[in-house]
């Protein structure tokens, strides 16, 4: 079971760079023109150019911003294992970064074969990361330089890659997926459609934060489901500050 302790799970949430389109540049506005026309041709989207980017403008990093980070891992007391949570949310984006950064080099510090697992990491949280740390002219920590590595050499671990069994054509969300295998998710009061109305209209990063560090709990659960260690009945845990 040592391995289970080199893996730090993780999810992020993302909203719009602005409460509305009126509060981009005029070169952004343009330039969100041209990608909400794409999206209206390639989706059949009847929505407004502003409306579209307050619903989808969040997945987009360059017409968003990271507000938050969650991170768990696996700690193993007197023969139980417990998950323990941390969030890291800030409005701003660069000191988010740089304290999720700090965090992390703690961690590899203890466990150099350091591995991310969340769910399309691979093709979400960990890009995203990537590319806004480098638009806060920040240095990438090295177990995020992936430039030019082969798919398996990519070392982190992916939920939703593990479900895929090999197909790529669709996509499982992780509330679907962790609703199949039978393992109930925590209550929710929000999702992921509601959390740039969230954090623009309420300004709550707090729930934002307990929304993110649900899915980081779950994401643990499927993984573990996925290995086939059924027998772990991991509990969650907040991080000692």
């Amino acid at each position: 079971m040592e391995p289970l302790k080199h893996i730090l799970f993780i999810d992020i949430e993302t909203v719009p760079c602005a409460d509305q389109f009126a509060a981009l540049t005029p070169a952004m506005q343009q330039h969100w023109e041209r990608k909400s026309k794409y999206l209206k041709n390639s989706e059949n989207q009847p929505a407004t150019t502003g409306e579209l980017f307050e619903e989808r403008a969040g997945i987009f990093s360059e017409f968003a911003k990271v507000v938050c980070i969650g991170l768990g891992r696996l700690v193993e007391k007197e023969g139980a294992w417990n998950l323990v949570l941390k969030s890291i949310a800030h409005d701003d984006e660069k000191k988010l970064l740089e304290e999720f950064c700090e965090v992390l080099g703690r961690f590899l510090k203890q466990f150099p074969k350091m591995q991310f697992c969340g769910h399309n990491i691979k093709e979400f949280d960990i890009p995203f990361l990537c590319r806004r740390m480098v638009i806060q002219s920040m240095q990438l920590p090295e177990c995020l330089k992936l430039h030019g590595k082969k798919p398996w050499e990519v070392p982190h671990l992916d939920t939703l890659e593990l479900w895929r069994f090999g197909d790529y054509k669709n996509y499982t969300s992780l509330s679907l997926l962790a609703e199949v295998l039978g393992i109930p998710s925590p209550k929710e009061d929000i999702d992921g459609s509601m959390v740039a109305g969230v954090y623009w209209k309420q300004n709550d990063l707090k729930r934002i934060s307990a929304y993110c560090l649900r899915d980081v709990y779950t994401t643990a659960r499927v993984y573990l489901r996925l290995k086939g260690m059924t027998e772990l009945n991991i509990q969650p845990q907040d991080a000692e500050e």
